[in-house]
């Protein structure tokens, strides 16, 4: 297992990752090579692209940031593939009414500077997160906390009235107590997540070299970074966690393209990927043997609509039968099959497989391939401005050909003329987004942070949620997720959200287009690699062969 990381949105056209990850959730080619002796000091590499941003608990939510990070900190919990808790630097996370929360932690643990790891540890951090004037993209996730509003008022320029979450209070050095404004039954499973780990009081002399050098309490630590060259972590030995590294560290190196990794792979040149291009998704298996990687995990690519573009809002709000026929109007069986080489399922809702609440229909038939259907809605909805639209994505992460295969399909069903807005690079693509620059519709790609269905509803469809960055909104779902949100039982909270997903189809946030496949593979110098229910490999585990 290995400690949680961020929501991620995704590099490439085969990984999407996720957060946290499980134990037993990937597959392994059984450990050390019999016919190779094992080098515990052994440093192996990675194929990642540069990180979006500085390397910081409270605004990392790529995947590239994301792999980094979940070797150099450990958060209170992870989970394990059956969605059960496992604690990891906490003691117990307990609660009697899912709203007042009690976490014990370990004793012992520390920080790679060697300082302790405490109680203030975790609430200082949580504060500094969700405080407004550190700007922090993942401060959302302390919303539920009590006194939120006071750290993060809402409106532009608005300015915190504490730097304090009233609900987090500091028992003892190995004891916190956390107050929610209202009851959240799945809120022990959010612990998970890699904005409610710990920093050390260092950290807050310098937050920009704190995202720079960081410095955490994972099995890892901070080496160095080049940066568009590479990463270095090497193995922290004062880790008490139960994710032990069992080589000396990890070496991030940069890539544009997928193309240029798996070659290198082949030659020698880099040890574990974490997805193949299309191109060579019909070679891999042969060439790799029992080193392909080919499994699924807890994720869903989707199309998004940038609800602030001009072509969506003027001269009046879009029609959500317009997202519908568009979706009616993509052929996925035969895109997954031809040109995905089978490597995707045809997704039928927004929920990921393999978390609480999956539904085998939660799309409630919007998914299905039925042009007639399609131009019905499209021409009922009024029409798509302009008669075109646009998909941006990232021309890094093998997208193109699959972007070009829905645009043909969307054209050829409903004459609506569509095309690929490729970005150089996803730095370049996340840029657009969060700046609010798509023009039409863009790439998208969401992987569990925690394992229940409230996750792929709540964190990316409530007004001004994290994940919500094509500015959704609507006030009649907020309350049908608020009152989800607060459910007596985690039972009651996914079956409210499962109806909330049946729903979904009468707003169209997104286009659901497919589950996701590790489809990745290893050198022959490594073994025991595996990958985890986030389809990332799982760096503690990986075998350096001498």
């Amino acid at each position: 297992m290995r400690g949680a990381k961020s929501a991620k949105w995704v590099t490439g056209a085969i990984i999407v990752a996720l957060a946290a990850t499980a134990c037993g959730g990937g597959k392994s080619d059984g450990g050390s090579d019999a016919k190779g002796a094992v080098d515990p000091n052994g440093i192996f590499s990675i194929e990642l692209g540069e990180p979006e941003k500085p390397l910081l608990t409270g605004d990392t939510m790529e995947s590239n940031g994301s792999a980094v990070m979940a070797g150099l900190f450990s958060t209170l919990v992870d989970y394990k593939a059956d969605g059960s808790l496992e604690m990891i630097n906490a003691e117990s996370v307990t609660t009697t009414d899912s709203k007042t929360w009690t976490v014990k932690l370990k004793p012992g643990w520390t920080f790679h500077d060697g300082t302790p790891v405490t109680s203030k540890s975790y609430v200082d951090a949580w504060n500094w997160n969700a405080n407004v004037k550190n700007a922090q993209g993942l401060s959302s996730w302390f919303a539920e906390i009590k006194g939120f509003e006071k750290v993060h008022p809402e409106g532009e320029g608005a300015k915190p009235t504490s730097d304090k979450l009233d609900g987090l209070t500091v028992v003892d050095e190995n004891t916190f107590k956390i107050e929610l404004s209202k009851a959240v039954p799945y809120f022990g499973h959010k612990l998970a997540y890699i904005v409610f780990a710990p920093l050390p009081e260092s950290f807050y002399k310098d937050p920009v070299a704190g995202g720079q050098k960081p410095v955490g309490n994972g099995p890892y630590k901070f080496k160095s970074w080049d940066h568009k060259k590479k990463i270095e972590i090497t193995r922290f030995d004062g880790y008490k966690g139960p994710n032990k590294a069992k080589n000396g560290g990890v070496v991030f190196k940069n890539y544009t393209t997928l193309e240029a990794a798996y070659e290198d792979l082949k030659s020698g040149n880099v040890d574990v990927l974490r997805q193949i291009a299309p191109k060579d998704l019909p070679v891999y298996r042969q060439d790799l043997g029992d080193r392909a990687v080919d499994q699924p995990y807890s994720a869903v690519q989707t199309i998004a609509v940038a609800f602030y573009a001009d072509q969506w809002k003027k001269p009046k709000p879009i029609d959500p039968r317009v997202i519908q026929g568009l979706s009616m109007a993509i052929d996925r069986a035969t895109i997954t099959k031809t040109v995905l080489q089978g490597t995707r399922e045809p997704a039928t809702g927004w929920v990921a497989k393999g978390v609480l609440g999956f539904q085998e229909d939660g799309g409630n038939g919007v998914t299905k391939f039925d042009p007639a259907k399609a131009k019905e809605l499209i021409k009922a909805g009024g029409g798509v401005p302009g008669n075109k639209i646009s998909i941006q994505f990232n021309a890094d992460g093998g997208h193109k050909e699959w972007v070009d295969a829905v645009c043909n399909s969307i054209q050829q069903s409903t004459s609506v003329q569509c095309v690929g807005d490729g970005k150089p690079d996803f730095q370049a693509d996340l840029t657009a987004r969060k700046g609010k620059q798509v023009k039409s519709l863009y790439r998208s790609g969401w992987v569990l942070d925690y394992p229940v269905n409230a996750n792929f509803i709540k964190d990316l469809f409530l007004t001004g949620a994290a994940g919500n960055q094509g500015d959704f909104s609507n006030k009649e779902l907020d309350a049908k997720i608020s009152k989800a949100d607060s459910a007596a039982t985690l039972d009651d909270s996914v079956k409210q959200f499962q109806a909330i997903e049946k729903e979904l189809l009468n707003y169209m946030p997104s286009i659901p287009l497919w589950y996701y496949k590790v489809n990745a593979g290893y050198s022959e110098k490594v073994s025991g690699v595996a990958y985890g229910q986030d389809g990332d490999p799982i760096l503690t585990g990986v075998e350096v062969k001498k």
